[in-house]
């Protein structure tokens, strides 16, 4: 996926090591779900927004054009 020029690397981020937000958390916990994954305790928000892409890449959901898997 291509996120243009002016999107930092989570790395980069001032707050990355903040725990993540709790939209985050939610995002994550879905993508997880239909992964068949778990969700780490504790991650930061840089952490949160690495495996959120990494869900995203395996995500059914969202590679079916936004159509609920199942």
């Amino acid at each position: 996926m291509d996120r243009g020029p002016v999107e930092k690397d989570p790395e980069d981020w001032a707050t990355g090591d903040e725990p993540m937000t709790a939209p985050q958390e939610s995002y994550l916990h879905t993508l997880a779900r239909e992964a068949g994954r778990d969700v780490p305790e504790g991650l930061s928000k840089a952490e949160a927004s690495k495996l959120i892409d990494e869900l995203q890449d395996s995500s059914r959901r969202l590679s079916e054009g936004g159509k609920p898997a199942g």
